[in-house]
């Protein structure tokens, strides 16, 4: 049975977007990402089975020792700085900030763990559970491409569910689908996807890449080499193969480079904090009349009676 690890932030954002902003509590707040992440989990356990889930966080959606490394950062994605001084944060829908809260607290009456690292961002939290995992597979569980560096089959088989085109057509990558879709090297390919990212940039999160090596030619490069390491030393090498455009390219860009590495790398050393005493995933909530008394409050009922029909096809497998 796997360790699910599910990308909260991720999560609620699609189902807010996803789910009819018309569902609201029975005194007229929206609830459509509530529900729309409750009956998620419960389709996510009915179909991995997990043994074991953590709802991961984002405590610093944009650490500054990031910003220090790249100025650019998610730079698109701050507010205009507030007169009374209040620090940057990221444009959140007005009506989902009151749903997290709703969520996070359904989250602790049932007792389902929900970790998070102060400094770091929930891609690190998962990155950092992953890793250290030693015993069972591991699934996460997200809609952002860059954790499919996570991806390997040594200690542990680590796979991500991509939730790009939604839950219903969520796709699972393991080493050989990130190698057969991005064209890198299968036997380190999630270690080679960062690389890549790293190279041909990302604009959503404000990193430029390489000027003119974009996704196929890092993937090439990847290819023909095997590691950003060994492309570094075929540019510095005149003697080397490598063609002089794309070695004029690349030294040129030698302090992006250096400074983009821990910047696009998923910490895996984040000094994770879990919400329960232990990561196995309840089968039965833990404080059953709150949770029936936020259910009612909250108008979500039917999505925690889902949830509860999750676990007990766990109960009754085992």
């Amino acid at each position: 049975m796997p360790l699910l690890l599910l990308d909260g932030a991720s999560m609620w954002f699609r189902s807010y977007f996803g789910v009819p902003s018309s569902i609201k509590t029975p005194d007229g707040r929206p609830v459509n990402a509530v529900r729309g992440f409750l009956d998620a989990v419960a389709t996510l356990i009915t179909r991995e089975r997990p043994a074991r889930l953590v709802v991961c966080l984002d405590l610093d959606w944009r650490p500054q020792w990031r910003v220090d490394l790249i100025p650019s950062y998610k730079a698109h994605r701050v507010e205009e700085p507030q007169p009374d001084g209040l620090p940057d944060i990221e444009e959140v829908p007005d009506d989902l900030t009151p749903q997290v809260d709703m969520i996070l607290e359904l989250l602790d009456a049932f007792g389902i763990p929900t970790a998070g690292a102060a400094g770091f961002e929930a891609d690190d939290v998962l990155g950092t559970l992953a890793f250290r995992e030693r015993r069972d597979p591991v699934v996460v569980v997200s809609g952002d491409r860059d954790l499919l560096q996570l991806v390997c089959d040594d200690p542990v088989q680590v796979r991500v569910l991509y939730l790009g085109r939604g839950l219903a057509k969520a796709t699972t990558y393991g080493p050989v689908e990130v190698a057969e879709q991005y064209g890198v090297p299968v036997d380190r390919a999630g270690a080679a996807y960062a690389e890549l990212a790293l190279m041909r940039g990302d604009p959503s999160d404000g990193l430029p890449g390489v000027p003119g090596i974009g996704e196929k030619t890092a993937a090439t490069l990847l290819a023909q080499h095997g590691s950003l390491e060994a492309i570094l030393a075929a540019a510095h090498d005149p003697k080397s193969a490598m063609s002089k455009a794309y070695r004029t390219k690349l030294l040129a860009a030698t302090d992006y480079i250096e400074a983009a590495g821990p910047v696009v790398r998923v910490a895996t050393d984040a000094p994770v904090t879990l919400s329960t005493a232990s990561d196995m995933l309840p089968l039965a909530a833990e404080h059953p009349r709150k949770v029936a008394e936020l259910a009612e409050r909250y108008g979500v009922m039917s999505s925690i009676g889902r949830l509860q029909k999750a676990l007990d096809g766990l109960e009754t497998a085992t």
